[in-house]
This record gives structure tokens, C-alpha cells and sequence, in this order.
């Protein structure tokens, strides 16, 4: 059966209602942070697979429009790396960004390595990597099927597998970790010192600009900005693939938008709407997923069941290692340290969201943080992304 462009849209919404529908009813969803259009998403894929092996019915998607949701989610995504904020940002930033950099790269070197015990395509192990772990389900709908297209079949269901159950498991592992640290090396006597360095240093760095409310006026300028960077985009690829280098279709338009940003930021000509970007990148992402999820050939997974499962595990081993003795030490030993290291651990397998629970969760018992709620989102939800995409290109490249 095939669905055409508009219907599978269509289908797309659907997708997004019943995830929002399920999600709400299951408690175990909501806890840790599965976002709606994945928990439909999935919903429709096992749907489909029902199908397909007890009625013999197959499904084609028209997938134009989910590679523009793609484009878009990730142009916007370029518009948050700003070099004025980062500089602003302070050290602090700065060092938790690096480990998040070291963490890319090791979630790489594990997946690639254990890729090539089990006899598998080496591209298998990026889809266990710094793909879905730190990047999430958006990165793996989108390095998924260009993987696949270097040869390592199968690497989009693996990518999302991996990156859901990154989810689950950087929610479950953040609180013990932070927990433990906080007992043994009993931090609560240093914890108001801790809270007011943090307090501190967070309304130092503060950015000083303010939000805005969202302003039905500037999608205008916002969807303009962002057509702008992904048609900018398509030359700054072009470009690339003539050097011979393998980059998914975004990474010329996330690279347009930086230049934007930033060009904004310095010259102050004119002015990226934030917000407005922002509102829609998240539209985008949501459309995206539904129609990448849905669409997931699970059958793909049964003979890569072991490796995966092992190459998952050495990846959550990884995370609590670097966490607890790498993160901890380095972003300073004190409390605030210690609910920087949840946070770590939620957005290195998961997602700022699940980050973000992580942390409230931890001072809702032991008390506030405020330089790990101003540190974590700052990295995760703006600088993060950019950075592993790059790195995933790198990687890809080299293997």
C-alpha cells in the first residue's frame, strides 16, 4: 500500500495525537521524558510490522516532506550556536562542554570497536554511539538512513532502538550516580557555599538579553531566515561532496544558520527571532519524528539482537564511568558537581529534557542547584548538537 506525500502528513498528526494520548495514560512513559512523537511513532511502526507479518500487507511512505521537517529542525538548531554566547558563558561552560565533546568521541570509539567484534558494518557501532546516545532520536532519524546508504543495513531501526533505550537508561542511572557521590564524599555540609558560587556565577554569565513572547509577526522573518540557511545550505553541501566528503543533507544549512547567527550577533544589521525559530524548529522535529518512526522496518532488528544488547550495556558502563569519575572532578567536587553529573547523564544517552528531570528530581530532596540548571540546558539544548554532528561526520568519514 502506498501513502503519498500529503497523506502520510496526515498520517503524521494522527501519529502525534495517539502518542500524546498514550503517553498521558502511561505513567512509565511520562517519568522518563519518552517524547509523544516516539511513543506514537513506535505505536504505528509495531502496527505496521503486525501487519506486514500476519496479513502480508506492506506499507510505502512518501518520506519528501519528513526530509524537509529534517532540514528545517536542523537549520534551526544552527541558529543557537553562538560564539558571543558561549564566550559569555564562562569557564564552567566551557570545561562541561569539553567532557560532552570527550564523551562523543568515546561513545564512537566503543560502538565502532564493538561493532567490529561482532563482524559488523564498523557504521553499525555509530548507530550505538554518539548518534542516538547524544544525539538523540532527531540525529538518528536523520544519520540513520545515510548510514544505510553506506552499506550498514538496518542502522536507522538500530539508531532508534538505541536512542530510546538511551532514554530510559540516562534517566535510571543519573539520580544513584549523583546520589552516591553526594553521600560518600558527604557534600550537603558544602552545599550552600556550593548553591551561592552557583547562584553566582549563573547571574554573571546570564545572558542579557530577555525572552520574548513568542509574536505572531515574526514567523514571517523566521521562516524566512530559515529557508535563507537552508538554501545557503545546499551550496556550502554541494561544496563539501565535491571535496569528497560523506555530511547529511543539514549540515550545510546548520552551518549557513551559524554563519547567520553569528553574523546577527556581531554586526547587529539585524536580528535572528529566536523564539519564533525556535517554536518552529520544535513543529518541525515533532512532524519529522512521527513520519521517521512510523516508518522503521523493526523486522531489522531480530538478528542483531545480542550485539546490540551488549554494545548498549558497554555504552551505559561508559557513561557511569565518565560520569562519576570525570564529570564529578572536574566540573569542581561539591554538591553542584554532584547534580551536574545527573544531568550528565541524562542528556549523554538521552535528552536535555530527561537532563533536566534528572536534576529537579535530585534538589526537590537535597536542595537547589542553580549553576547546574544554567549550565546543563545551556550545553545540551544549544551548543551540543552542533559540535556532534560534526564529529559524527568526522567519524563516519574516517571508517
Amino acid at each position: 500500500m502506498k501513502i503519498d506525500m500529503i497523506q502520510t502528513a496526515a498520517l503524521a498528526v494522527i501519529v502525534l495525537y495517539v502518542g500524546e494520548c498514550i503517553r498521558n495514560k502511561v505513567a512509565f512513559l511520562k517519568k522518563y521524558c519518552i517524547p509523544s512523537p516516539v511513543v506514537g511513532g513506535l505505536s504505528f511502526a509495531v502496527l505496521f510490522l503486525i501487519l506486514r507479518q500476519l496479513g502480508g500487507i506492506n506499507f510505502t511512505l512518501d518520506t519528501t516532506l519528513q526530509n524537509l521537517f529534517m532540514n528545517m529542525f536542523f537549520t534551526t538548531i544552527g541558529f543557537t550556536a553562538s560564539l558571543k554566547l558561549l564566550k559569555k558563558s564562562g569557564i564552567p561552560v566551557l570545561i562541561f562542554l569539553g567532557i560532552s565533546i570527550v564523551l562523543i568521541f568515546l561513545q564512537n570509539i566503543v560502538g565502532i570497536t564493538l561493532a567490529e567484534l561482532f563482524n559488523l558494518n564498523s557504521l553499525m557501532g555509530l548507530a550505538t554511539g554518539s548518534i542516538p546516545l547524544v544525539g538523540g532520536i532527531g540525529t538518528s532519524g536523520a544519520f540513520g538512513p545515510l548510514l544505510e546508504k553506506a552499506g550498514a543495513t538496518g542502522a536507522t531501526t538500530v539508531a532508534i532502538a538505541s536512542a530510546t533505550f538511551g532514554m530510559i537508561m540516562g534517566s535510571i542511572i543519573g539520580n544513584p550516580i549523583a546520589k552516591k557521590l553526594i553521600e560518600k564524599h558527604d557534600l550537603l555540609k558544602t552545599r550552600e557555599t556550593a548553591v551561592k558560587v552557583g547562584a553566582e556565577i549563573s547571574a554573571e554569565t546570564a545572558v542579557s538579553e530577555e525572552v520574548n513572547e513568542v509574536k505572531s509577526e515574526n514567523f514571517h522573518p523566521a521562516f524566512a531566515q530559515i529557508f535563507l540557511a537552508m538554501g545557503i545550505g545546499t551550496i556550502i553541501s554541494s561544496f563539501f561532496e565535491k571535496l569528497g566528503l560523506t555530511f547529511p543533507p543539514y549540515i550545510g544549512a546548520m552551518f549557513a544558520a551559524a554563519l547567520i547567527r553569528n553574523l546577527a550577533d556581531f554586526t547587529e544589521m539585524f536580528k535572528v527571532v529566536e523564539d519564533e525559530i525556535k517554536v518552529t524548529g520544535d513543529i518541525a522535529l515533532s512532524l519529522y519524528l512521527a513520519i521517521a518512526l512510523m516508518g522503521l522496518k523493526l523486522w531489522q532488528l531480530a538478528d542483531l539482537a545480542l550485539p546490540l544488547v551488549v554494545m548498549l550495556v558497554a555504552q551505559t558502563i561508559l557513561m557511569i564511568l565518565v560520569a562519576y569519575f570525570i564529570t564529578f572532578k572536574l566540573m569542581g567536587q561539591d554538591y553542584e558537581a554532584a547534580v551536574l553529573t545527573s544531568g550528565f547523564c541524562g542528556f549523554g544517552m538521552g535528552a536535555t529534557s530527561n537532563a533536566m528531570a534528572n536534576m529537579r528530581a535530585l534538589t526537590e530532596q537535597y536542595g537547589p542547584a542553580p549553576r547546574a540548571f544554567f549550565i546543563v540546558p545551556l550545553v545540551g539544548s544549544l551548543f551540543i548538537d552542533f559540535f556532534n554532528a560534526f564529529i559524527i561526520v568526522l567519524f563516519m568519514n574516517m571508517v
